[in-house]
């Protein structure tokens, strides 16, 4: 039987999912159902019901470095070896569809969920994803890109709306998804839990129709964060074809209804279904059980691709001179035997004491619905341990040095500085960073600092004298007040179940580090273009910083930073040359001037005319280009390209790096389309945002005469964000933007947790209630409660999709109605409902069943 033959029932009801990860099927079209799973940097296949908070058993596979240490490697076909293992691991546990990589643009640093994501630029974010994506689909399984689009905090995340203008939020938020549908054509792509200017995603026909289908020629299954869909209705016509996990019959019931009301035409349900029933049939997987487990060769295999990984990942952020002392000088200043030289890698013969909670007891991962049950795990005390015998590195001693969860205990302080002090240790490698409470999903940071007892032992350490070795385990950037003190350190972020074993190899010199941050590290919160209104608590997001974010604000508004994008340091040295540009690209030299193979990232950056007398050709004092003026408002440079370059001691290579359709492009909101600018555009080549040896002009035949940004945008002219005033937003954004205060009066879309300001005893209990037991849990285990905090972002809408059909909409409303402190009505009216839905629902198994 063709779908089409199928009743309006039956195709309605292959909308939504049966289960918290399967979807429904059909017999009678020979549709089968698949399995969905979490699965960013590792499968997270659930044993049993599940839940999608990484809460419950799931089996064991291996837990990749997440996306924000993965994205440090800027190596796409790193990130490609990644995915086809992450691809075989989902086939062999039995997923159809791997639901990641997450690319949300890192807008603020304090974004719970930012070590899911890869980059503040779209470029790096896009090309990474596509690596990945691609990997992943060459084992038959459907990536799912998420969360499309305009994702940024986890607050109020389910009832939230993202307010944006148009060209932001082409040229930043959208392109990184733009770049991994045009280059890898993933078969899923997952929406986001918030409206878009006052559309929720899943059914936001300016996302879904007119940009991802007709613009970029998507033509797969967009499926809907769990609990993310609105109205079905809505989201069929817009184009959201599932939406999970399992809202029971209730939606199958509003679409036939509308499909026979006419407001629901029956060719986009039949179209929606046949974007699911083409999933089921590109994915169907073939000999492979339910209860099927990794096969040990297969796991041993992608424990060496996630160590692999991580050392391409890990970012070496200092390296300075030290005297360290000759084993047997004992000199407790460090001044006693062997001259200033780096200190890593560490030598030979170096005796380590090894401080900090997580060197013994790893975090390795964020927590969440990426959560991993990792097939292995390593810590890095062993692995200094094991590789003593090969590295001739030795460890003098272990102490725990802090309280994981932040409690102040001199005691283990001074037991760590009195092993640092100790003639039997050369150098400190102190293991300090964020806790498990501080990167969740469901639960943004609030400060971007650690734990201060972690901060008290790196300052007591760098006073006893010896070299201190900072290796900082985080998913995001952090404060670094003791940066100036320590000798080294070295960023491993979240580098999955082989990170330690990869940080060893790195710290003694068997790998050359080549990571390159993706993200700039700010010298403090307050730096950041946006500290001043994120997260946002109401129910509008306004994205008022514009294109201003990440390096595109540090750079135009000239802020110092600790660490710009793109920075990272090698125990080699490497000399950029000979620059030429032609209508096809640039092509460089870059040489390898140390005496060891390493690898460094080449980063193509552009100004357009409008910033070439402020930019970077001013910086180098290109002759002929300043003093140009006019252009849109853009930011003094942007990333357009990069490759990694692998060299041998002393080798030098040509670098090419191709210009694309992204490179001198911007988004005429007015004429809504891309354009690109005539003029003299500055083209720079360089390690990092700031360091930018190659410089130079270049002519660029546009599409588009150059016209002067209008003047009214005032701030936003030099990226002065933070003084930019509501009229100046009103230029950027075309309209008038004013975020609506608390409501007074409750509907179906604001979240649980606003129910704090009900005028219902039973509402207000109810939200203070969740509030304090969710702060009691964190801070008795040390562990965000994910289910409280999901509860609690959760709006009653989202309780009609997540409930396997026990409530229906009327039900939702009844809820709604005791938040507006008519407890005995809606309750009432809830009991009611109850029962009218039960028999509805036995109705629509009927009719389904064929019974």
């Amino acid at each position: 039987m063709e779908l089409e033959e199928l009743s309006v029932g039956e195709k309605a009801a292959m909308l939504s999912g049966a289960s918290e990860w399967d979807s429904r099927g059909n017999e009678r079209a020979g549709i089968p159902s698949f399995v969905m799973s979490d699965g960013p940097h590792g499968v997270r296949r659930q044993l049993g019901e599940g839940d999608h908070l990484g809460l419950g058993a799931s089996k064991p596979a291996t837990c990749f470095p997440t996306a924000g240490t993965v994205a440090n490697s800027w190596d796409p076909a790193l990130a490609e070896a990644m995915g086809a293992a992450l691809g075989r691991e989902a086939h062999d546990l039995g997923v159809n569809v791997l639901l990641g990589p997450g690319l949300n643009i890192k807008r603020n640093p304090l974004c719970g969920r930012n070590f899911e994501y890869y980059s503040e630029d779209p470029i790096v974010a896009g090309r990474m994803a596509a690596g990945l994506i691609r990997g992943i689909q060459s084992n038959g399984v459907s990536a799912c890109p998420k969360h499309f689009a305009v994702n940024s905090q986890e607050l109020r995340r389910q009832a939230s709306n993202s307010v944006i203008d148009e060209r932001t939020m082409r040229e930043i938020y959208l392109t990184g998804f733009e770049i991994a549908v045009r280059e890898a054509a993933p078969m899923t792509i997952m929406t986001s839990y918030n409206e878009v200017n006052g559309v929720y995603a899943h059914e936001n026909k300016h996302l879904l129709q007119d940009i991802l289908r007709d613009e970029w020629g998507f033509d797969g299954m967009v499926v809907s964060d769990w609990g993310g869909s609105n109205s079905a209705v809505a989201a069929v016509k817009a184009g959201g074809s599932l939406e999970m996990p399992s809202p029971g019959y209730t939606s199958v019931r509003e679409l036939e209804g509308a499909v026979k009301a006419g407001t629901l035409s029956e060719a986009d349900l039949n179209a929606r279904a046949g974007e699911v029933a083409k999933i089921a049939r590109l994915t169907r997987c073939e000999g492979v059980g339910r209860n099927d487990l990794l096969k040990d060769d297969i796991a041993a295999a992608h424990h060496a691709v996630a160590r692999r990984v991580a050392e391409a990942s890990a970012v070496l952020l200092k390296n300075a001179a030290a005297a360290i002392p000759a084993a047997g000088d004992g000199g407790a200043d460090g001044t006693v035997g062997n001259p200033a030289v780096s200190v890593l890698p560490l030598k030979s013969g170096t005796r380590v004491a090894v401080i900090g909670d997580m060197a013994k007891t790893p975090r390795f991962q964020g927590s969440g619905s990426s959560k991993v049950n990792a097939t292995r795990e390593e810590n890095i005390l062993d692995e200094f341990n094991a590789a003593a015998d090969s590295t001739g590195v030795t460890v003098s001693g272990y102490a725990q040095g802090y309280d994981r969860q932040g409690t102040a205990n001199q005691s283990l302080i001074d037991e760590a500085v009195a092993l640092a002090a100790a003639d039997s240790t050369d150098v400190v490698i102190a293991v300090v960073g964020l806790d498990e409470r501080s990167e969740s999903e469901g639960l943004d940071r609030s400060t971007m600092a650690i734990p201060q007892v972690q901060n008290d032992l790196v300052n007591a350490l760098t006073a006893a004298g010896k070299p201190v070795v900072v290796v900082l385990v985080a998913g995001s950037p952090v404060e670094l007040p003791w940066f100036e003190s320590v000798s080294a350190m070295l960023y491993v972020g979240l580098s999955g179940q082989a990170g330690a074993s990869a940080a060893v190899r790195v710290l003694t010199g068997r790998v050359n580090p080549s990571g390159h941050l993706a993200e700039t590290w700010p010298l403090r919160y307050g730096d950041c273009p946006s500290s001043g209104w994120y997260p946002a608590i109401g129910r509008d997001a306004i994205y008022r910083e514009g294109p201003f974010i990440g390096y595109r604000y540090y750079e135009t508004a000239d802020v110092p930073v600790r660490f710009p994008f793109g920075y990272g340091l090698s125990y080699a040295t490497f000399a950029y040359g000979n620059m030429t540009a032609d209508e096809t690209g640039v092509q460089f030299t870059v040489t390898n001037n140390a005496d060891v193979a390493g690898a460094t990232v080449a980063q193509l950056y552009v100004a357009g005319p409008s910033r070439s007398d402020a930019g970077v050709a001013a910086d180098a004092g290109v002759a002929g280009v300043a003093g140009v003026a006019g252009g849109v408002l853009r930011p003094s440079r942007e990333l357009k390209g990069f490759v990694k370059v692998e060299l041998d001691a002393h080798e030098t290579k040509t670098v090419r790096i191709d210009f694309d359709r992204y490179t001198f492009r911007h988004f005429d909101v007015a004429a809504n389309r891309w354009a690109m600018e005539s003029g003299i555009w500055t083209l720079a080549v360089g390690s990092d945002a700031e360091h930018l040896p190659l410089v130079t002009p270049f002519a660029v035949a546009g599409d588009a005469d150059v016209a002067p940004a209008d003047p009214a945008l005032g701030h936003y002219l030099d990226g002065d964000v933070k003084h930019v005033t509501d009229a100046e937003m009103a230029v950027l954004f075309g309209r008038e933007v004013i975020a609506p205060g608390k409501p007074t009066v409750f509907g179906v879309n604001d979240p649980i947790s606003s129910w704090i300001d009900s005028r219902g005893f039973v509402a207000r209990t109810i939200a203070k209630t969740l509030t304090k037991r969710e702060a009691a849990v964190r801070q008795k285990t040390g562990a965000p409660d994910l289910n409280t905090l999901f509860i609690l972002n959760m709006p009653p809408r989202a309780m009609s999709k997540m409930t396997q059909g026990m409530v229906d909409s009327a039900m939702v409303d009844a809820i709604v109605a005791i938040a507006n402190g008519h407890a005995f009505r809606g309750l009432g009216g809830l009991i009611a409902g109850f029962f009218r839905n039960q028999s509805a629902n036995k109705r629509t198994a009927k009719e389904l069943n064929h019974d």
